[in-house]
């Protein structure tokens, strides 16, 4: 059976691959400069991995950390759906291209700024690059998913003594 502490450090592991991959191989090396959804998706990926890093260093208050941990894995699942659904609008329907997530939160106000990120724009629509039939959001989805459910383990399960 793996410790809580094992399937925290687990999740910030996860994470950081995530990281790795979306900054070193699709930005760096392909060139993908990410979208608004991208950077919102990245933001939560990094939020579950901060709290799971804290939460294997603390090893208290597991189902605290796991709940925060879970909601934020919600989040980027609930993000990366919303990708998905754009990538996958009729092209008449797809919106049009906005300005970069850095301007958005630098030039609006927290509320409206939210609002135009997570309707995303014209560029959370290309679809760049597949594995297996699946986009990069999807693949996240799928992470997202994994982290939801070990979140959900660690919330759920009997406390250990």
């Amino acid at each position: 059976m793996f410790t809580s502490r094992r399937l925290f450090i687990f999740c910030f592991l996860y994470t950081v691959t995530m990281m790795a991959t979306a900054v070193f191989y699709f930005q760096g090396y392909l060139g993908y400069e990410p979208c608004v959804l991208c950077v919102a998706q990245r933001i939560a990926a990094i939020s579950v991995g901060v709290l799971a890093l804290v939460a294997a260093i603390h090893n208290r208050w597991t189902k605290f950390y796991a709940l925060l941990m879970t909601i934020a894995a919600g989040l980027g699942v609930a993000i990366a759906g919303r990708h998905i659904w754009i990538q996958n609008l009729p092209e008449d329907e797809v919106p049009l291209c906005g300005p970069s997530f850095d301007y958005i939160v630098d030039a609006f106000p927290w509320q409206e700024a939210m609002e135009m990120i997570l309707a995303g724009d014209g560029n959370c629509a290309d679809i760049h690059w597949s594995l297996l039939g699946l986009s990069i959001p999807a693949w996240t989805l799928v992470a997202f998913v994994g982290l939801l459910l070990v979140g959900l383990t660690l919330i759920f399960r009997k406390s250990q003594q």
